[in-house]
């Protein structure tokens, strides 16, 4: 509760400190900038490093890429039904698909069905979501930016993104262990992704962008709440019956609101901005309503 606390917090101090104007214009940039150069890897760097993949865990490995590729069909439908921008098209792909399965999914887990569940968030966080942003999240930032990329640009950016260059060094050094002066760094670091990330949220939070953007955030808050993750529903209690622990929190993680990360790199290549900060500033806020209600249909009660 303590990390649900702490996120509403940073979101409401972005906002007050934008109220303010004591920051300059372009804070929300270099804060970005700190969380994708530094923040994450070391996040990254720090988790993988330790998550041990386990054979039976697979299916939630793979759900965070089953949910990203539906997103992205459907979305893609939805935008050449519509005619949506390529900015409003790429930031629902991101943030409709991908899910903050760490600082909002982890505590949630622990939550609602105990620390022995811990290790399944973990997997579909580092192996999934984080994965996934890395390569087919970098992929349609590049595809849908409003500044084209040849197929060269979009492999450059993709094999120079820090955290996955973060994910390929943790996996090569995962038979070395880190001394601990070296962990204790590295998860100070990654700890300041979340809190920072929030307030720079805030800082571009404009609830006047609503007008121009209600149909495009229902949309997409509809798909990544409730939506998605029943589809992915049919999928898994169909094919993993006999494993319905891990089932019930691999769904319960697709529940989860928008994800951090992805936003970030969705403002960075200029995804609609605005749309993008509403859907993680309200599915946020949205998903301690939701995700109750998940619990509850998965049978958490």
């Amino acid at each position: 509760m303590s990390n649900i606390v702490l996120l509403c917090v940073c979101l409401g101090l972005g906002m007050l400190l934008r109220a303010s104007g004591k920051l300059p214009d372009n804070a929300p940039a270099t804060i970005n900038g700190f969380i994708i150069n530094v923040a994450l890897p070391a996040l990254v760097l720090e988790y993988i490093h330790s998550t041990r993949p386990v054979l039976e865990l697979l299916g939630a490995a793979l759900m965070p890429w089953l949910l990203f590729i539906i997103g992205a069909a459907v979305f893609w439908l939805l935008a050449r039904a519509l005619r949506l921008s390529r900015g409003t098209t790429g930031a629902l792909m991101m943030l409709g698909g991908l899910g903050n399965t760490s600082f909002i999914g982890l505590p949630m887990i622990e939550s609602f069905y105990g620390s022995s569940y811990l290790p399944v968030g973990i997997l579909i966080d580092q192996l999934g979501t984080y994965l996934v942003l890395a390569t087919l999240g970098i992929l349609v930032a590049c595809i849908y930016s409003e500044n084209r990329a040849s197929l060269r640009e979009i492999v450059t950016r993709i094999v120079t993104f820090p955290p996955l260059i973060a994910m390929l060094v943790a996996l090569a050094l995962t038979p070395i262990g880190f001394p601990d002066w070296l962990t204790t760094t590295l998860h100070r670091l990654g700890g300041t992704l979340a809190p920072l990330a929030l307030i720079s949220v805030g800082l571009q939070l404009r609830i006047a962008s609503l007008a121009g953007n209600k149909f495009a955030l229902a949309a997409g808050l509809g798909f990544k709440l409730v939506f998605g993750p029943a589809l992915l529903a049919m999928i898994y209690f169909a094919t993993m019956r006999d494993q319905a622990g891990i089932v019930q929190v691999t769904l319960f993680e697709s529940a989860m609101a928008p994800q951090i990360g992805a936003s970030i790199v969705a403002i960075q290549h200029g995804l609609n901005p605005p749309l993008v900060t509403l859907m993680v500033g309200v599915g946020t806020l949205l998903s301690f309503i939701t995700l109750p209600l998940w619990w509850q249909f998965l049978g958490g009660a």
